[in-house]
């Protein structure tokens, strides 16, 4: 008997590395904006503070799926 996984989680390194592609593409984006949101002559600090927020949560995301692809090795 197999179990499939979680409909949010691609199936194969394939899905997981495109899924990460996009994280990177979206996690870019967000620092652009951030840095655009930055540079007004008075950025508003509270849309920031969450755009970063929203950026870290990427990385993690990112991070976490990229653990899915390394295989874990018992040295």
């Amino acid at each position: 008997m197999t179990t499939e996984p979680p409909a949010n989680e691609p199936a194969n390194d394939e899905g997981l590395r495109a899924r990460i592609a996009e994280l990177r593409q979206d996690h870019q984006d967000m620092g652009d904006a951030i840095s655009a949101l930055s540079a007004r002559p008075q950025p508003d600090q509270l849309q920031i503070a969450r755009l970063k927020k929203r950026k870290l949560a990427l990385r993690d995301e990112i991070t976490r799926l990229e653990d899915q692809l390394t295989p874990d090795i018992i040295a």
